[in-house]
């Protein structure tokens, strides 16, 4: 629930329903935002801004840098997403993301589609892998990270323009897509393929493949992804990808099994991994 604020209750929560989604669209790149540029995109004075991201922030719906001063989404945010995912996704994935990283021994993710950005909700490492900033519950762009393209495997060309068309494109990796039509044609690629394959597009250095996984109407839902140092995983990216999208491919249908079966929440079991023939 939002915190209670000031006088017009009905204003105020308009005023922070539009803080908060500025903050996990125009600030979901993960440097934040100031009051100033809030204001700004919101049409609302600096102090009513003030006194509400004030309000947010002592709710744990928003975060403030010590140094940069700037605001970003809180742990609260991401807590509820987690909770609203699917029940049974997120029964499921752990143990699909285990074996994955098993086969592949580099670490897997698995991420929704959150506003305008990729929402990563559960992430697992080798032991081996020196993780230097943890994913999970944090916002990356949709246009040049391997899950945004995989989640948008279902959108029509026209839905993608409107979902980017406030995309600023600003240099990531030096691979990454400079407008919205290299991304469908990359989208495009990626469908033929059945999986995603990036390099160097969401940083330097950095690859990354993913697949999407589908409900048992057939729709995605979230999307796979194994990311890693180029030079570790480079060589091997066409093979990753497709252990993420055999990984992806069973999630799905261990899914569409859990459905049919609709066994309570403390009895559903998870299927076995096995690897697909190649």
């Amino acid at each position: 629930m939002l915190p209670a604020m000031a006088n017009g209750g009905s204003t105020s929560l308009s005023r922070a329903l539009a803080i908060l989604n500025v903050l996990g669209t125009v600030g979901a790149d993960g440097e934040g935002l100031g009051v100033m540029q809030i204001a700004r995109l919101v049409g609302r004075e600096k102090s009513q801004v003030s006194r509400t991201l004030k309000a947010l922030q002592e709710a744990g719906f928003v975060t403030r840098d010590p140094d940069t001063l700037c605001y970003r989404l809180g742990w609260r945010i991401f807590t509820l997403a987690v909770n609203a995912a699917d029940q049974r996704l997120r029964e499921q994935a752990p143990h699909v993301l285990r074996h994955l990283v098993a086969r592949v021994r580099e670490a897997a993710h698995l991420s929704v589609l959150e506003g305008g950005g990729v929402l990563t909700l559960m992430s697992e490492h080798p032991a081996w892998v020196i993780q230097a900033a943890p994913w999970v519950g944090r916002l990356a762009p949709l246009y040049c990270t391997s899950a945004g393209r995989a989640l948008l495997f279902d959108h029509t060309d026209a839905e993608v323009r409107a979902l980017l068309r406030d995309t600023p494109f600003t240099a990531k990796g030096p691979n990454a897509p400079r407008d919205i039509d290299e991304v469908l044609a990359r989208l495009h690629e990626a469908r033929r393929r059945g999986f995603v394959v990036v390099e160097e597009e969401f940083e330097p250095g950095h690859v990354a493949v993913a697949a999407p996984v589908r409900d048992f109407r057939g729709r995605v839902i979230a999307a796979l992804n194994i990311s890693a140092p180029k030079f570790r995983l480079g060589r091997s990216l066409v093979a990753a990808g497709r252990e993420v999208k055999a990984a992806a491919d069973h999630l799905s249908h261990a899914l569409v099994t859990a459905r049919e079966a609709e066994p309570p929440v403390s009895a559903t079991r998870t299927v076995p991994y096995a690897r697909r023939a190649s």
